[in-house]
């Protein structure tokens, strides 16, 4: 052990007192012999090795206790959309599992409103410790290329992402278009005449369908909606068709009063799994959106991977993939490592987009 009586005798061998002639103290500096000097060096040197160990080791258990610790309180996570709908559903879904596994209550609150910009700002000004998370998506892109937000996406921490959804193209059932080839080519007929719906200005499913019938040159008519306006309007008959995410057009199209028509994903949807995707019809368009679970910028990287590690878990859940089963959405864990370079390559991909459409702002 290093003591102040070891340190005094050390410095015994580097300075020394001469006594002169007339008896006056004066320091004289001895010169150390090359042996003396190496193992004096080597003894300073492994003292400051197992200072700097402890140090590092005090660090590591410091964070480590503090990730064994979180959480101490209820954790906050955040729905951009109002309560009932289906990514509320599924979030709430999703805090039940991670619950069991952080120790802790997952409390839901809704900020809806703006396109998910209302939710985006009360996350983002919150403390980056954990304790407040986002249920994100795309949307976090669409937001700012809109001018809604003054930060973008790296004003977060990506954590997990959750689930997987495809846009999908429905009409009524008692619509002529039984396939995505009829209703492009009925589309190409009449420009500008058949109107799509999609769920508001900037939205995830406005984007992939303004991409999309842009891509097959047909001139349709993009008409916004609120969320929960959209399906109401077609099954009222006042749009000819929408562009959708599965989770709300699900139930309909059981009871037999919406019909789909095509899938805008890479991979058919398995909620309707007859139903061929726009690449299968020579159609190519890809617009898969994600969801996941994101903090505010600066979250410890321990409490990072407390969370990453339940929500892995919960997604995994029977229960979780049953709720995904019954509303159309695809579990889709992706670790932290991944999911944030999906979310800047798709910020560029949406950027690209919203420009060809007029959209983008920022």
């Amino acid at each position: 052990m290093w003591t102040q009586q070891s340190s005094e005798k050390s410095l015994e061998h580097f300075h020394r007192f001469a006594v002169n002639q007339s008896g006056e103290d004066k320091p004289r500096l001895f010169i150390l012999s090359e042996t003396k000097m190496k193992h004096t060096s080597q003894f300073i040197s492994r003292r400051n090795l197992i200072v700097g160990m402890a140090t590092v080791a005090s660090s590591v258990a410091s964070h480590s206790v503090f990730a064994q610790s979180f959480p101490t309180k209820p954790v906050e996570l955040v729905v951009l959309f109002p309560a009932g709908s289906a990514a509320d559903v599924t979030a709430r879904s999703l805090s039940e599992q991670m619950a069991k596994r952080l120790g802790q209550p997952i409390i839901v609150v809704n900020k809806p409103g703006g396109g998910g910009s209302i939710g985006y700002k009360y996350v983002q000004q919150k403390p980056a410790d954990g304790y407040t998370l986002v249920f994100n998506s795309t949307s976090i892109s669409t937001v700012y290329h809109l001018g809604l937000t003054p930060f973008d996406y790296r004003a977060f921490d990506a954590i997990a992402r959750v689930t997987v959804e495809n846009p999908v193209i429905a009409v009524r059932a008692s619509a002529p278009w039984k396939d995505l080839q009829s209703m492009v080519a009925d589309v190409k007929k009449r420009p500008g005449l058949v109107s799509v719906g999609n769920s508001g200005i900037g939205s995830h499913t406005h984007i992939s369908s303004v991409a999309f019938f842009n891509g097959q040159k047909s001139d349709v008519l993009h008409v916004p909606f609120g969320a929960s306006q959209v399906v109401p309007s077609l099954l009222g008959g006042q749009i000819d068709a929408l562009v959708s995410v599965p989770s709300v057009l699900t139930a309909h199209v059981r009871a037999g009063s919406l019909r789909i028509v095509g899938v805008l994903a890479s991979t058919r949807e398995p909620a309707f799994p007859n139903v061929p995707t726009a690449a299968e019809v020579g159609m190519a368009y890809n617009g898969e959106m994600w969801r996941g679970i994101a903090s505010p910028k600066g979250t410890p990287a321990t409490v990072v991977s407390r969370l990453e590690r339940a929500l892995e878990e919960s997604i995994a859940t029977s229960e979780f993939k049953a709720q995904g089963e019954k509303m159309g959405f695809v579990p889709a864990f992706m670790p932290a490592v991944e999911f944030g370079p999906l979310i800047a390559k798709d910020d560029v991909m949406l950027a690209r987009l919203m420009a060809q459409a007029g959209l983008k702002l920022n």
